[in-house]
C-alpha cells in the first residue's frame, strides 16, 4: 500500500497534473467511459439495491454527468490565478490567490449511493490537479466491481486507482500518510477517520449524517407535504444521509398528516410495496436487522412488514416514539418514518437540541415568520423550505455537514475549491522602497498608528 503511494506521489511531483488541459483531457475520458458504460452501472446498482432505473440515474449517473459537463466547462476560468485588490499597506504591489492540487488524496465512498458518491469527489479531485486512490464500498460489490473496472480503463494507476475490500482494507489505508482525505459515512466511522488524519496533520472533508428533523405547521396543503415527504423519505429506499429521519408536526393535524401519508405510499407503491418495482430494497440483511429492531416496542400506524431473506422493509410510520427508544437515539437509514408533535416552538427546540446538529432541516409552512425563526435558530448542514433533498442538486450551493453532520463541503466550483489549497501571492513592485519600515524606528510610532488608523 505505501508502495502506491509512493508512486502517486512520485507521479504528482513530476507537475504533470499542473496541466489544466491534461486534467481535461482525463475528465473527457471519464465521462466517455460513464456514456459507454451506463447499463453497466445501472445493472450493477440495481443488482445491489434492487433501484429502478429512473431513480438510479436520477440520483447517481445523471448528477455525475452534470458534475463532469461542469467542470469540463469551467475548469479553465476555475484554475486561472484570482486578482485580489491590494493593501496600501503593501504598496506597491499586485496580489492573486492561487488554486494548488494538494497531492495525493484518498477518498473512501459509501454505499447508500455507490457511485455517485465516490465519482463525483473524484472528478473534482482530479479536476484540482490531484492523484486519487478511491476505496468504494464494500456493501455494494456489484457496483464497486463497475468503478474499478472505469477507473482502469481511464487512469493509469500512478493517477488514479480503485482499491476494493472490507474494513481491513480501509484500516490499511488510512494508516498511511495522505495529502488530502475525503470520507463520506456514518458519524461514528467520520471519528475514526478524523483520528487517523490527526496522526499527519492531514486536512479532511466529513460529510457525515445524522437525524435530519421534517416541521410541518398547521399552514400548509397536506396533500402536497404527503407527496413531497413520501417520496424525500422513501427515495433510494430511505438510505439518503439527507433524508427526513423524523417528522415534528403540529399536534391539531397530527391524524390529518397521517391519513395523508399512508394515501400516499399507497398511491405511489400500491398497497403492497415489496411488488413495486419502485421501491428499493435495503443493502444487505445486517441493515435489515438492524432497523427491525429499531420498530420493535413502537406504534406502528402503517407498515412494518420485513421479510429478511430479501432486504424489504415496508414503508413504515411510527407514532410518537419515546425520545429516549432506539429509534429516536441514532439515525434509522431506512424506510421509516417517526412522526413527533408540538404545540409551541420549545417543544420543537426540546427535540432538536437533544440531538446532534444535523445534516439537513426541513420545513413546511406559509408562515414566513415561522420559516424565518426556525432557521435561524437551529444549526444545520442545509436545508429547504417547502420541499426536501433538492438544495443537493444545485451544485452553485455548498453541500455539507456541521459539528457531528460534518466539516467541510463541496459540489461544483466549491467542490474543485474543497480539493484546491489556496496559495495568496503578493507581487511585490521594486520602483519604489519606502524607509519607514525599516529600523530604526526611533520617532515612527505615531506615523505607524496613523498608517493603520487610516489605511489598515
Amino acid at each position: 500500500m505505501s508502495e502506491l503511494i509512493s508512486v502517486q506521489h512520485s507521479f504528482f511531483k513530476s507537475q504533470k497534473t499542473k496541466d489544466i488541459d491534461y486534467r481535461l483531457s482525463l475528465l473527457k475520458a471519464l465521462k466517455k467511459e460513464i456514456l459507454a458504460r451506463e447499463q453497466d452501472i445501472l445493472d450493477a446498482i440495481h443488482k445491489d439495491f434492487k433501484k429502478s432505473e429512473f431513480e438510479a440515474y436520477l440520483s447517481e449517473i445523471g448528477i455525475v454527468l452534470s458534475e463532469l459537463n461542469l467542470a469540463i466547462k469551467n475548469l479553465k476560468k476555475w484554475a486561472k490565478p484570482k486578482r485580489i485588490k491590494a493593501s496600501l499597506l503593501t504598496f506597491p504591489s499586485k496580489d492573486y490567490i492561487y488554486k494548488e492540487p494538494y497531492g495525493t488524496v484518498l477518498i473512501i465512498a459509501p454505499w447508500n449511493y455507490p457511485f455517485l458518491l465516490a465519482i463525483e469527489p473524484l472528478i473534482m479531485a482530479i479536476a484540482a490537479g490531484n492523484t486519487v486512490v478511491l476505496k468504494p464500498s464494500e456493501l455494494t460489490v456489484n457496483t464497486s466491481k463497475v468503478i474499478t473496472s472505469i477507473i482502469e480503463h481511464v487512469f493509469p494507476e500512478d493517477l488514479a486507482i480503485s482499491i476494493e475490500g472490507g474494513v481491513e482494507t480501509s484500516t490499511e489505508l488510512l494508516a498511511q500518510k495522505w495529502d488530502f482525505i475525503f470520507f463520506t459515512g456514518s458519524t461514528t466511522v467520520g471519528k475514526i477517520v478524523a483520528k487517523a488524519a490527526a496522526k499527519h496533520l492531514t486536512p479532511t472533508i466529513l460529510e457525515l449524517g445524522g437525524k435530519s428533523p421534517c416541521i410541518i405547521d398547521d399552514s400548509v396543503n397536506l396533500k402536497l407535504v404527503a407527496t413531497r415527504l413520501v417520496w424525500g423519505k422513501l427515495l433510494n429506499g430511505g438510505q439518503t444521509c439527507i433524508a427526513p429521519d423524523y417528522v415534528i408536526v403540529k399536534s391539531n393535524i397530527k391524524q390529518d398528516l397521517i391519513k395523508a401519508l399512508k394515501a400516499e405510499i399507497i398511491n405511489r407503491y400500491s398497497d403492497n410495496p415489496k411488488n413495486s418495482v419502485d421501491f428499493p430494497r435495503i443493502v444487505n440483511t445486517k441493515n435489515t436487522k438492524r432497523l427491525a429492531e429499531l420498530i420493535k416496542d413502537t406504534t406502528i400506524v402503517h407498515g412494518g412488514e420485513i421479510d429478511e431473506t430479501t432486504c424489504y422493509i415496508a414503508p413504515t410510520i411510527i407514532d410518537e416514539p419515546n425520545l429516549e427508544c432506539p429509534i429516536m437515539q441514532e439515525e434509522i437509514f431506512g424506510p421509516i418514518l417517526p412522526i413527533l408533535v408540538y404545540d409551541t416552538p420549545s417543544d420543537i427546540e426540546k427535540i432538536i437540541w437533544s440531538l446532534d446538529k444535523p445534516l439537513s432541516l426541513y420545513v413546511f409552512s406559509s408562515n414566513s415568520s415561522f420559516i424565518k425563526e426556525t432557521i435561524n435558530k437551529f444549526s444545520f448542514g442545509g436545508g429547504v423550505i417547502n420541499d426536501l433533498l433538492i438544495h443537493f442538486g444545485n451544485h452553485r450551493l455548498p453541500f455539507g455537514g456541521v459539528g457531528a453532520s460534518g466539516i467541510g463541503e463541496y459540489h461544483g466550483k466549491h467542490g474543485f475549491e474543497a480539493f484546491s489549497n489556496t496559495k495568496p501571492i503578493v507581487k511585490r513592485g521594486n520602483w519604489i522602497d519606502p524607509s519607514f519600515r525599516y529600523a530604526p524606528y526611533k520617532q515612527k510610532v505615531s506615523l505607524l498608528k496613523t498608517v493603520f488608523k487610516y489605511f489598515g
